[in-house]
């Protein structure tokens, strides 16, 4: 189980695998190089933390995505109109598909994927709307030993083309209820081959990372003979002992590392509204 000695606030576990929550700290601030520190510590352990009652103006959620390392802006998320470095993710009450309902990690199709993402609630429905959480440490450390060692060579194709390009299942079949929430279809150019089975660049953990949202074959492989490897993996990760559940409250903020995580929103909340803010970081090339 992680450490879970930290001195500048209070840090609770969520489950044996992965996901924290951290009380006594306040975002809005400019947060101390010792506590900044034990949260980059607390990151790199859980691979997502979570805070409450964070009362954030845009500037105040940059400032502290900042911290972390360089802004990547979204291709396809609407931002939102004063700060085009926040990508919007919302549901209004009469739209029926949500924004990540699916199990995914994002920006797994750039060449030098993602550190992190930080998402923020505005507004949350009433009942429903939480976020779960897949550790792919867990996922790796599950496997067999011939398994790892057949997969450690391999790597793997994802592209962003059958996700949010023009010929995407989701925008032709549900472009009318989409709206403006995805957009810029012909910027949907992005193939990157990655690793099966990565080291992390701050725990030096191996870690499983291949994901359903974008992962699309094996390097070398068909799609045929991709599929039913996939899936296995796919089924491995998400089995509920790697899982945590986060229930939002607004104000609520959510860092994950998007090396060593899936997530998936869920989407059971017709009829209400749904408003989050999200700002992802750059990453390093994966190995």
């Amino acid at each position: 189980m992680p450490r879970v000695d930290y001195t500048t606030f209070d840090l609770h576990p969520m489950t044996m695998t992965l996901g924290a929550e951290i009380h006594g700290v306040d975002l809005g601030l400019e947060v101390a190089e010792d506590q900044f520190n034990e949260i980059r510590r607390a990151f790199t352990e859980f691979s997502v933390i979570f805070f409450r009652d964070q009362h954030l103006t845009p500037d105040q959620h940059i400032a502290f995505a900042s911290r972390w390392g360089e802004i990547n802006v979204n291709r396809f998320f609407k931002a939102i109109d004063s700060h085009p470095v926040i990508a919007e993710v919302r549901k209004e009450p009469d739209q029926e598909t949500n924004i990540g309902g699916s199990w995914h990690t994002d920006h797994s199709y750039d060449q030098v994927p993602a550190t992190g993402s930080i998402l923020y609630a505005r507004q949350v429905p009433e009942i429903g709307g939480d976020t779960q959480f897949a550790s792919m440490y867990a996922a790796y450390d599950g496997l067999s030993d011939g398994l790892k060692r057949m997969l450690e060579p391999l790597r793997a194709t994802h592209s962003s083309r059958h996700a949010f390009g023009r010929t995407a299942y989701r925008i032709q079949q549900y472009s009318d209820d989409v709206g403006d929430r995805l957009g810029n279809p012909d910027a949907a150019t992005q193939d990157a081959d990655h690793p099966v089975v990565i080291q992390h660049p701050l725990s030096g953990r191996k870690a499983l990372y291949v994901n359903p949202g974008f992962t699309i074959r094996f390097s070398g492989w068909s799609d045929e003979e991709s599929r039913p490897l996939l899936e296995y993996l796919y089924r491995q990760a998400t089995k509920p002992e790697y899982t945590c559940r986060f229930h939002w409250q607004k104000n609520s903020l959510a860092l994950w590392d998007n090396r060593a995580t899936w997530h998936q929103a869920l989407n059971d909340y017709p009829g209400q509204r749904r408003l989050m803010h999200r700002i992802t970081i750059e990453g390093v090339p994966l190995e």
